[in-house]
């Protein structure tokens, strides 16, 4: 769960804490050791993370993983778990290795209790069929720079999309699972908040094809809440990373 935290990567003093540096205390305090972890990529404020990868560095073995891991678990916040840990060639790298990363995106129509936290509560009725439309058009496209955040330090706005669709999950929910090589910077809320335009009728799907090619985040539409994004799957080589 990440509504707690400001995202996963490290905050300086004074400027929020971020899923990292609380795994980093545990695992320090538990192995007696200092331990810096690289995380398979960086969330926004308040975005949920199912599936996280991270790697590091270790001066000494883990003889008994298994009690680490249950060590870990009880010292650790309740909305933070440890799932397991297991040993990389020491060429691996969370982040770089990774080869596909799996998002989904929630939103329920009608106020229901039990989604609140994990899905955006939105009041209009959506056009699904016009939603997935436009996703067909994105998904001719690799350069998504107008879903990224202005001041950002990435080298390029490439990013291959193997899939993008919306669900009707009945009872007014939808869901959006969208999978890429890399995200940008804030580029699935981005992405979420204009496919949100077209599913009200305000702009038609073909509308995005002029929104990609401006370049220009001002031309998108606005970033949907965290709170209904969470990273779902990361996905690696294993053939080459483990040992």
């Amino acid at each position: 769960m990440g509504a707690a935290y400001n995202g996963w990567q490290s905050q300086p003093e004074g400027q929020g804490t971020g899923v990292q540096q609380v795994i980093e205390k545990a695992l320090s305090t538990i192995l007696r050791e200092k331990v810096e972890i690289v995380g398979a990529g960086r969330t926004d404020t308040g975005v949920h993370a199912r599936n996280m990868y991270a790697h590091m560095d270790m001066e000494n073995e883990i003889e008994d993983i298994k009690n680490v891991i249950g060590r870990l678990n009880s010292i650790l916040p309740k909305d933070i778990a440890i799932h397991d840990i297991f040993p990389v060639k020491d060429t691996a790298h969370a982040r770089f290795d990774a080869i596909e990363r799996e998002y989904i995106y929630r939103i329920h129509t009608h106020k229901d209790p039990f989604e609140a936290g994990m899905s955006y509560h939105f009041f209009h009725s959506l056009d699904i069929d016009a939603m997935n439309r436009a996703c067909d058009i994105m998904m001719r496209y690799i350069d998504f720079q107008c879903f990224s955040k202005v001041k950002t330090d990435v080298k390029t706005f490439i990013c291959y999309i193997t899939y993008a669709r919306w669900e009707d999950m009945g009872d007014g929910r939808l869901r959006f699972t969208i999978r890429a090589d890399r995200f940008l910077r804030n580029m699935v809320r981005a992405i979420v908040g204009t496919m949100i335009d077209v599913g009200r009728g305000k702009i038609p799907p073909e509308e995005l094809s002029r929104i990609i090619e401006s370049r220009s985040r001002c031309q998108s539409g606005m970033s949907a809440p965290a709170h209904g994004l969470t990273l779902n799957k990361v996905e690696y080589p294993w053939d080459s990373i483990l040992p």
